[in-house]
């Protein structure tokens, strides 16, 4: 499912929730799933795909993707690729045909793709998937007046024209925060990897904690290795352990490799959820994560299973394996490319209508992009509970007027 919010505008004309059906189904607008897509024409000599086109339209959108990376790179870029052309299938009647184009996982091999998408005269890009390709990227598309999709999760690689559609930590960050003030935690502490991505959370925690009338008791960095994550710990415990805890909440933003052995230090240290409130992020949307019992109570944000169990069921109907999560991004990104191509050809993609702050809708929920290229999600808040996680409270279906 994928809808515009009301307000969009292309060719200068207002899209309306009304003539999009409202949170209904995208781009032909009544189209709802099965049919399949045909390969498209030849791109002309200087196009060099990584291999057949998807779709048969006459606007080119290229995809970006490490394709021909090893390891996990290469097994997302295949899904990625897999969950792009799902969507064009759903969608016969979209005037637009997919090029992928193999960034090999390397900034040079992301320029090079780029160079030959626009001397190929496509009118979008989507991916690529990390940020150092995402840099090399820019440059080439945006002399080219052509905008990106990109898939990186580091806000420092967007900019106007590079939009990221990815999850960012500080939006995450901001909805656990500001949840947790409204249940009453005031002080909160922190327990982060050293690194960028620590570095981007402790600033949106701070943000977001004055923001809502809190304060940040402590953050403690930690380094990767037992004893250095001990050390780190048992620093913590000092303001978050024992009977008398000075903070009320604690935000833990780490993923499945590292908080087993988390956990078990914090239980080492008396830090217990019986205390203070465990906050988590995105990277807790695992149910391997779940499964930790010192994490139980424990709230974290995510968009609504219910989008991604429905995706999971097409995807693996389609390809007979469950995709990884960010497979999602890729069909979202290909079925927005669609819709816009409908309303005003390539006109549609530009930068008014993408940051239209009414903002979009689709597998994991509401989004819009932001003129500075980073994007806002609608998110719920989870809790974790035995094993599982349950809906504390729903993702919002639009955003306010005020942001």
């Amino acid at each position: 499912m994928f809808a515009f919010f009301k307000g969009s505008a292309a060719r200068g004309g207002a899209i309306s929730r009304r003539a999009f059906g409202g949170l209904a189904v995208a781009a032909s607008l009544a189209v709802l799933t099965g049919c399949g897509q045909g390969v498209g024409p030849g791109l002309g000599p200087t196009m060099q795909p990584t291999g057949d086109a998807i779709g048969s339209g006459s606007i080119k959108v290229a995809l970006l993707l490490p394709l021909s990376a090893t390891g996990n790179a290469g097994t997302t870029a295949k899904a990625m690729q897999n969950a792009a052309e799902l969507a064009l299938s759903e969608i016969p009647s979209a005037d637009i045909q997919l090029v992928p184009l193999d960034t090999r996982g390397t900034p040079e091999g992301a320029r090079s793709a780029a160079q030959t998408a626009v001397a190929g005269g496509v009118s979008l890009v989507v991916g690529p998937l990390f940020a150092a390709e995402v840099s090399a990227v820019a440059p080439i598309t945006k002399a080219a007046r052509i905008p990106v999709l990109a898939f990186s999760s580091d806000a420092n690689v967007a900019s106007q024209g590079v939009y990221l559609l990815s999850f960012l930590p500080e939006t995450d960050v901001d909805r656990v925060v500001s949840y947790a003030a409204r249940q009453g935690k005031r002080s909160f502490a922190a327990l982060l990897p050293q690194g960028a991505y620590g570095s981007v959370v402790e600033a949106a925690l701070q943000r977001s904690a004055s923001a809502n009338g809190g304060r940040v008791a402590a953050v403690v960095r930690y380094d990767t290795g037992a004893d250095a994550l001990k050390a780190s710990v048992a620093q913590l415990g000092g303001v978050v352990g024992g009977t008398n805890p000075q903070a009320d909440a604690l935000l833990i933003p780490e993923g499945h490799a590292v908080l087993p052995t988390l956990t078990a230090e914090l239980a080492n240290a008396q830090i217990s959820s019986r205390r203070v409130q465990l906050l988590g992020s995105g990277q807790w949307n695992d149910e391997t994560v779940w499964r930790l019992a010192g994490l139980n109570g424990g709230w974290f944000p995510g968009p609504d299973p219910a989008g991604w169990q429905a995706f999971v069921a097409k995807y693996r109907g389609r390809y007979g394996v469950v995709p990884p999560r960010n497979a999602t991004l890729a069909y979202d990104a290909v079925t927005l490319a669609a819709a816009l191509a409908r309303i005003g050809g390539t006109a549609g993609f530009n930068d008014q209508t993408l940051t239209n702050p009414d903002g979009f809708s689709g597998v994991d929920g509401i989004f819009r992009f932001r003129a500075n290229g980073t994007s806002q999600r609608g998110l719920a808040i989870l809790e974790v509970q035995n094993g599982s996680a349950t809906i504390r409270q729903p993702a919002p279906a639009a955003f306010g007027a005020g942001g």
